[in-house]
């Protein structure tokens, strides 16, 4: 069991068309300075991964539990069976990359490879974040003050959870 965040990646076919895709294998590794890179790694040959390959660049657009029907359809429906649009949503291009972004995620990544690594059928990316789209109602002081009771992501482990509520912040468990 691995506790992840789900996310819808956005990618454009060679004809131009937008994919997505779910993925729950993501996380962020610090760079030098105050710089962050995506990691996201793609197992098996799916057409999202292609795209990422191809291009080198796509969005990670954050499911909230509002969105779930729209993750299970994107993750049942493959691309090679044609375009996936058996169900309603809505899509913009990214302020920054030319990427696909769904309308309704409350958090998107604009991401640029930066450098891939092989593991058997996976492919793990590094990727710089060229932007960052969010909720108009998250007010975030710094990097890590975002209440994902806002956001209110899904949380994948095998099965979708979400989060309850908000705990604390780091030190207000200390005892003195």
């Amino acid at each position: 069991m691995c506790v992840q965040p789900s996310f819808i990646i956005g990618t454009s076919n060679e004809d131009g068309s937008e994919n997505f895709a779910p993925i729950t294998w993501v996380s962020v590794t610090h760079e030098e300075g105050d710089e962050y890179l995506l990691v996201i790694s793609m197992f098996g040959s799916k057409m999202t991964k292609q795209n990422v390959l191809r291009t080198g660049i796509f969005s990670a657009n954050l499911v909230s539990t509002d969105m779930l029907p729209l993750m299970d359809y994107f993750g049942s429906h493959h691309a090679k069976d044609g375009k996936k649009d058996g169900i309603s949503y809505a899509v913009s291009r990214g302020e920054v990359l030319d990427v696909p972004v769904l309308d309704e995620s409350r958090w998107v990544y604009e991401c640029e490879v930066e450098k891939t690594v092989e593991t058997g059928d996976s492919t793990t990316f590094f990727c710089r974040i060229r932007n960052i789209e969010m909720d108009e109602r998250l007010v975030c002081r710094d990097t890590f003050d975002v209440d994902l009771t806002v956001l209110d992501p899904v949380i994948y482990s095998g099965k979708y959870h979400s989060i309850g509520k908000l705990l604390g912040d780091i030190g207000d468990f200390l005892k003195d």
